[in-house]
């Protein structure tokens, strides 16, 4: 099976619709194989979907994720392990031993108080985008 990760600089990225890159692994037999960080092409947010579909992808580990995205991604058949942190390769580590807990809290639903708040924003403690 193959597993992508939203990554940025070693580190899971913590918005799935913004995201640059993903860390790909191959998982066989138990285990963490390979891997090979590759670029979204500049796509975003529903475009995303469809290129982890074309990568084979079968699980996605990420930060913040809106419910758009999810149920497209739920939609093909892969399955979303929202807000997460930390090292990507732990996270792929976490995933293979069966100790990556989601946080289903981790939507971004776009509607934050505030002026210039995003989803990017991290450690203001207003919202659930993951962070």
């Amino acid at each position: 099976m193959k597993l992508a990760i939203t990554y940025d600089n070693g580190q899971v990225f913590q918005h799935f619709g913004k995201t640059q890159q993903f860390k790909i692994y191959d998982i066989q037999e138990g285990k963490v194989g390979p891997s090979l960080v590759t670029g979204t092409g500049g796509q975003g947010h529903g475009a995303l979907a469809g290129l982890l579909r074309a990568l084979g992808i079968s699980v996605l580990i990420c930060g913040g994720i809106g419910p758009g995205a999810q149920e497209a991604l739920k939609s093909l058949d892969i399955t979303v392990i929202p807000g997460i942190t930390g090292d990507v390769d732990q996270a792929a580590q976490d995933f293979v031993d069966g100790k990556l807990v989601p946080n289903t809290e981790a939507l971004c639903n776009h509607h934050h108080d505030g002026p210039a708040h995003s989803c990017g924003d991290h450690g203001c403690g207003q919202h659930t985008c993951g962070h």
